[in-house]
């Protein structure tokens, strides 16, 4: 969650007097990356003319109760915690919400968001015939549901007193809130709409029959009193971001899975999971849920927490199939993991582990992908290797693999098998030497110059000597971007396969007028005055790409700088690289969170989480009310589609 700080008085960050030109900030900052300047980077023959790009008019810096777009922008609101996925199922009623209605209902913390085309002429269980269409007006749209906060969603609480006093009733439908949306949307004359009463339309939740797959599935650290077998586990939590592949299924992660499990990881009679539990924050006074569902105290079920924090992947054109865990992809706080699909080539997955000190990772499968054959593609991400990243001074680094019985990964430092060291991820990533880095969250690679791009978020706990070349301040409190290069192949292709690559620092979150060097933001080669004041951001967090290549960044703790949080729109190559314009707010309190675009980039698809929390904002009193300003209805978490007025694509 974010750390609030009420803006100042007139709403907007203030203009330095003193204008510094960009190049000075940019030189400051180039200097502290040891060698991996923000003037380098990826190139590509299809890269569009910057100078030309993101025609959109910008929006200022503000803070109040609103969304805000561009002027010729409208925003559909698409979705709304409580919203019926059933026809006739009724008005949202908060105040008589029950399980089995918020089991039929659009869940809490809307994060993620897939859309995925449907073909005119297949029905559910046809998703070979689903995956060539191109369809951007009608399909389905894919929503995680991070996590829920009883005092914004029942009366009766403040932040503090839900922590441990929840009841049974309202644990019950807090779990069914969590997990995923599946959901019929199509654009009609009035904007985007939901299909209530589709076929399509499920609900994923902390219930639903889920199965273990990969190297740790059976392992005797996934065996329950419930599962013997160490493969059944019911639902998923914490679902943060994701990614889609090729073959038509989508990749939910599980983050902060360990806040849902209470108990004192020091009462277990196993040191290993012991350390295992505390190193996911489980403790004696988190979220009592365990006090009605004994599956998520430890001292009942020590090694049901191991059976979380792994990717979780679902064929969302089958309403009858059964979600897979994915333990080839490690265990630890998933921001979300995105493909590269090449024919012929292996699958080459990228995702990041979402708290300080951690760790960016690369998955490349063991077979190769090929196009149309969806039965052979669907065990991809079952069997290959997992790979921690080391990003070196100067700008070079290597992927070094987590495979059991090589370099430190052996019986002598407390690993069995392959089990133990995709399950205890993190401390077999230490070992290896990996970079501890700022926050890892979004990881993808821009489909246009071929590639990735690491969102680091923040870290106040990185100690004055504690910097290191991919990580260069100290108490980030802005965060950055790194570009990371795989190194090119035979007709242009980069070789993402590779254990070796070059990176760079793409961009310094922070204000580029500064005083304090250290916080003094950084945005590439653009030339003085490129930037406004409204286009500098802090804190990036999610991140999608355009047709032409733009990057789309999603914020999360603007507020702390005075601003709303949002999205900034910027090219990756080119006379105004990463040079950002502010193109999206939210209301204050909220977040910005998984911008999708549909294929033709006609809709992009935001999820605004969390709307009005801040200090002492419950559901009786809340801060205000969007999106409904209903006095009837508290603060609803929303999925919007943005879109130009003209039915041109978003952004040019």
């Amino acid at each position: 969650m974010t750390e609030r700080r009420r803006p100042a008085a007139d709403d907007q960050a203030p203009a330095s007097p003193q204008r510094r030109t960009l190049f000075k900030a940019i030189g400051a900052a180039t200097a502290a990356t040891a060698g991996a300047p923000l003037l380098t980077g990826c190139s590509s023959k299809d890269a569009p003319d910057s100078a030309n790009n993101l025609s959109f008019d910008e929006i200022p810096h503000r803070l109040d109760f609103q969304h805000h777009v561009p002027e010729g922008y409208s925003a559909d609101r698409v979705l709304s915690w409580g919203d019926p996925l059933e026809a006739f199922a009724g008005a949202f009623v908060p105040t008589k919400l029950t399980a089995a209605e918020q089991a039929r209902r659009f869940g809490y913390n809307n994060d993620f968001i897939a859309y995925l085309p449907l073909h005119d002429e297949a029905g559910p269980g046809q998703g070979d015939m689903h995956i060539t269409s191109d369809n951007s007006e009608h399909g389905l749209l894919c929503v995680n549901h991070e996590y829920t906060q009883p005092h914004l969603m029942f009366s009766g609480y403040t932040e503090d007193s839900a922590n441990r006093g929840t009841s049974a009733e309202h644990v019950a439908i807090e779990q069914q809130a969590c997990g995923h949306t599946i959901v019929e949307v199509e654009k009609t004359p009035d904007g985007w709409r939901p299909v209530q009463g589709s076929a399509y339309n499920r609900r994923i939740s902390l219930t639903t029959e889920m199965e273990l797959v990969g190297p740790a599935a059976g392992d005797t650290r996934l065996v329950t009193n419930a599962d013997a077998s160490g493969r059944k586990v019911h639902g998923t939590v914490g679902n943060c971001a994701g990614g889609k592949t090729p073959w038509g299924t989508v990749l939910i992660a599980e983050e902060g899975f360990g806040g849902a499990f209470q108990g004192d990881p020091d009462n277990i009679a196993d040191e290993v999971e012991a350390r295992n539990h505390h190193a996911f924050g489980i403790a004696e006074d988190n979220r009592n849920w365990g006090d009605y569902d004994r599956r998520f105290d430890i001292t009942h079920e020590p090694n049901e927490p191991n059976r979380f924090g792994w990717m979780v992947e679902f064929d969302p054109y089958d309403p009858e199939s059964i979600p897979r865990k994915l333990t080839t992809l490690g265990r630890f706080e998933h921001e979300g993991f995105t493909l590269v699909s090449k024919p012929g080539q292996p699958i080459v997955a990228y995702g990041g582990d979402d708290d300080e000190h951690q760790f960016v990772y690369r998955f490349v499968s063991k077979g190769i992908y090929r196009p149309g054959e969806s039965a052979h593609n669907r065990d991809l991400l079952t069997e290959g290797t997992l790979f921690a990243g080391r990003f070196d001074e100067g700008g070079n680094g290597e992927w070094l693999p987590l495979t059991f019985g090589e370099g430190p990964l052996t019986e002598l430092n407390g690993f069995r098998n392959q089990a133990d060291v995709l399950i205890d991820c993190r401390r077999a990533a230490k070992l290896l030497g990996a970079t501890p880095m700022d926050r890892p969250e979004d990881v993808e690679t821009n489909p246009v110059n071929d590639c990735t791009y690491v969102m680091l978020t923040k870290n106040k706990k990185r100690e004055a000597g504690e910097e290191n070349a991919a990580n260069p301040r100290a108490r980030n409190t802005a965060g950055h971007v790194l570009e990371i290069v795989p190194p090119g192949i035979q007709g242009g292709q980069r070789d993402h396969a590779s254990n070796r690559f070059s990176w760079n620092t793409f961009l310094l979150g922070g204000n580029p007028n500064a005083e304090d060097p250290r916080e003094r933001g950084a945005y590439g080669q653009t030339s003085p005055g490129a930037i406004s004041r409204h286009g500098w951001f802090t804190n990036p967090d999610n991140v999608a790409f355009d047709q032409l290549g733009n990057m789309w960044i999603a914020t999360d703790g603007c507020e702390s700088f005075g601003f709303h949080d949002g999205l900034w729109a910027m090219a990756t190559e080119g006379e105004l690289r990463a040079a950002p314009k502010h193109f999206f707010g939210c209301p204050e309190g909220g977040e910005i969170c998984g911008p999708e675009f549909t294929p033709d980039g006609k809709t992009l698809f935001v999820a605004v989480q969390h709307p009005a929390d801040a200090d002492r904002s419950t559901f009786d009193e809340p801060l205000h009310r969007w999106p409904d300003n209903d006095p009837n209805l508290p603060p609803r978490p929303s999925v919007l589609a943005i879109r130009r007025d003209d039915g041109g694509p978003v952004g040019s």
